[in-house]
């Protein structure tokens, strides 16, 4: 069931994953005068750094889920990987207003592209496959290129194969007998990326942040622009689509929707059922964040109308850019640098983001470049 009740502060949510998107929605909270407890297996997380209380435990730990469902008064997720037992049990406790029905969906690639066939939206042709043989009988029936990706889990390009030609086929094979539930999807030749950002009320009520675009680097998210240099017939069809699967699915919270732009024409890809990444530009960009419009929707609080106050430039900060970061920062004063308290340091690894902001956010970018030397 879901919770139409109303969260004031100093009440307590709870948030399961202890990342940077569990930092930011904390902050959020904390700004607003909201007490927070994480759920997470790593000690002195990203979130526990900004949260009132840790419980430190795996995430499909049914006892600590019952703690954490006890002492808070409404519970969230930062990623959808969320065990969908103890989803289940924290909504039917009344705690999780955005449900387990969002979470069964985005973490199973099948339900997802399925789902958005259903609704008759544009999709690029997919096939599923649990094994070599079935793989095999798939890719004949295909124009290369294509991509084979597991049905769960994967992020950043993990968990994904592209095939350019037939050559390829006996790697495809491989990878469909090693990790069995795949899905086969067409290439979609496109012209740019963007991604949706949307918050919902559980009375269905929707405020869309502006449609971003992004542009991707070794399969991780590089830079989003915003607002993204697309038509507004575009922007409506991204709306339109959205509104669409949000409803069907009954999403409560802020929710993320990536899709590919192929001249005057939308293809959806996937979906996040919590902030994105490419939203993060929304903290100065906006009147509102996508972290504290999250906060009010699954709180219960009526959603505040949201303005683009500035035109942005947010670029991630992975791990061999933390150290240059650090040293443009002491000397200009250009960009909002968040870095996200993680541990270590690693290549590849989000470390944190850099956001500009104004009509020169090109020049702004430059010149931070240039202090990095």
């Amino acid at each position: 069931m879901q919770s139409n009740n109303v969260i004031l502060p100093p009440q307590t949510i709870g948030i399961i994953g202890g990342g940077q998107l569990g930092r930011m929605m904390a902050m959020a909270a904390k700004y607003m005068g909201y007490r927070v407890i994480v759920l997470d297996p790593a000690p002195n997380c990203p979130t526990a750094q900004v949260a009132d209380e840790q419980i430190i435990a795996p995430y499909d730990d049914l006892a600590a889920i019952k703690e954490l469902t006890a002492k808070s008064d409404v519970v969230t997720y930062e990623f959808e990987n969320v065990d969908l037992q103890a989803a289940t049990y924290i909504e039917k406790e009344g705690k999780l207003p955005q449900g387990a029905y969002a979470l069964e969906v985005t973490q199973n690639r099948e339900k997802e592209k399925t789902l958005m066939k259903e609704l008759h939206l544009p999709v690029p042709e997919f096939f599923i496959v649990r094994n070599g043989v079935e793989c095999q009988e798939a890719l004949k029936k295909v124009s290369f290129p294509v991509v084979i990706k597991t049905c769960r889990g994967g992020y950043d390009g993990k968990g994904q194969f592209k095939l350019n030609s037939k050559a390829d086929i006996p790697e495809a094979i491989q990878f469909a007998e090693k990790n069995n539930h795949c899905i086969i999807e067409s290439w979609i030749s496109f012209d740019r990326e963007i991604s949706i950002v949307f918050t919902r009320t559980a009375t269905g009520i929707i405020e869309f942040f502006p449609v971003a675009e992004n542009v991707h680097k070794n399969h991780i998210l590089f830079q989003t622009t915003a607002p993204a240099n697309v038509s507004e017939e575009v922007q409506q069809k991204a709306r339109k689509a959205a509104t669409l699967l949000a409803n069907k699915m009954n999403v409560v919270g802020t929710f993320a929707i990536e899709m590919f732009v192929s001249g005057e024409e939308i293809y959806l890809n996937e979906m996040a059922p919590r902030p994105h990444n490419s939203g993060h530009y929304t903290i100065e960009a906006c009147n509102i964040s996508q972290f504290a419009q999250h906060i009010r929707a699954i709180c219960g609080l009526p959603l505040i109308p949201v303005n683009l106050l500035e035109p942005s430039l947010m670029i991630n900060i992975l791990g061999e850019d933390v150290v240059p970061t650090l040293r443009a920062m002491a000397k200009v004063n250009q960009g909002f640098v968040h870095l996200y308290g993680k541990d270590e340091a690693k290549a590849k690894r989000k470390m944190g983001h850099i956001t500009f902001i104004g009509e020169n956010n090109i020049e702004q970018v430059k010149q931070f470049e240039e202090a990095k030397q």
